[in-house]
């Protein structure tokens, strides 16, 4: 039977999702405590293939079971053999033609930067830093103009490996809550470093490098050369899979920081 599991994680003692031959990989341990709970190996497929240290509250992984076990013994009993990093948070049974990844609609990440002169230990890990003071009037007025569907080879990576960089980017936010400032975007999909790529742009908008005019240069230009560098992984979070309600599945829950203020 198809079993789809909700995942949240600390990604930061990883090397992202995808499996690694030393076993670093989120994927190798959800797959040793799978193992451990079933009796036998079993491979997941999850919706989107995070990067080395990028979390996740909202990551949705499936698997074809040899064993048919109740929801909430799929919860307690594979939590038992995981880390305190990693934690399924649901389970569901789903028709065979169901695929993690092929039959998500929208997928939604966050992106955290802590905006304060001073570096704190308290987000050490779970957010980018700027000292910087950031305009989010400004780099919300860049976010919105970037809104539709594009193009966008100037904010996907050398190794991305997607067939078209066309994606439709359907929300894109930025606001302040005290010295944090949330950037939270949805698109039907994403290239490799694609969020990661914007954030940087946008944050070269925020400390007055560029104007928000900058941004839609940027992207009408296709040249990943000429938008700022990739910002650092430990703020991003995908938060949120959608798919269509006929599946009922949960969408996934906005990143939930310690210490926001």
């Amino acid at each position: 039977m198809r079993i789809v599991l909700g995942l949240e994680y600390d990604g930061a003692r990883f090397s992202g999702w995808q499996t690694q031959k030393d076993g670093s990989g989120i994927q190798d341990t959800v797959e040793a405590a799978l193992k451990s709970f079933i009796g036998e190996s079993v491979e997941v497929v999850c919706a989107g293939r995070t990067d080395a240290g990028v979390h996740a509250s909202g990551q949705v992984i499936h698997l074809d079971s040899p064993v048919q076990r109740e929801s909430h013994a799929w919860v307690r009993g594979v939590n038992r053999y995981l880390p305190q990093s990693v934690s399924i948070r649901w389970a569901r049974e789903v028709a065979s033609d169901f695929h993690a990844r092929y039959s998500a609609l929208n997928r939604t990440y966050e992106y955290w930067i802590l905006n304060d002169p001073v570096r704190s230990p308290l987000h050490d890990e779970r957010t980018g830093w700027v000292f910087q003071a950031l305009d989010v009037a400004a780099m919300h007025t860049a976010a919105q103009s970037l809104l539709g569907t594009h193009d966008f080879s100037a904010f996907r990576s050398a190794e991305c490996q997607a067939a078209s960089p066309v994606r439709e980017l359907r929300q894109f936010d930025v606001e302040r809550s005290g010295r944090l400032v949330r950037i939270q975007v949805a698109a039907n999909a994403f290239l490799h470093h694609m969020v990661r790529n914007l954030v940087g742009t946008l944050v070269y908008i925020g400390i007055g490098r560029n104007p928000p005019r900058w941004a839609l240069e940027v992207l009408a230009g296709r040249d990943r050369a000429a938008a700022a560098p990739t910002f650092a992984a430990c703020g991003l979070y995908l938060t949120r899979v959608e798919y269509d309600r006929a599946f009922d599945l949960p969408n996934g829950s906005e990143a939930s920081l310690p210490f926001r203020p």
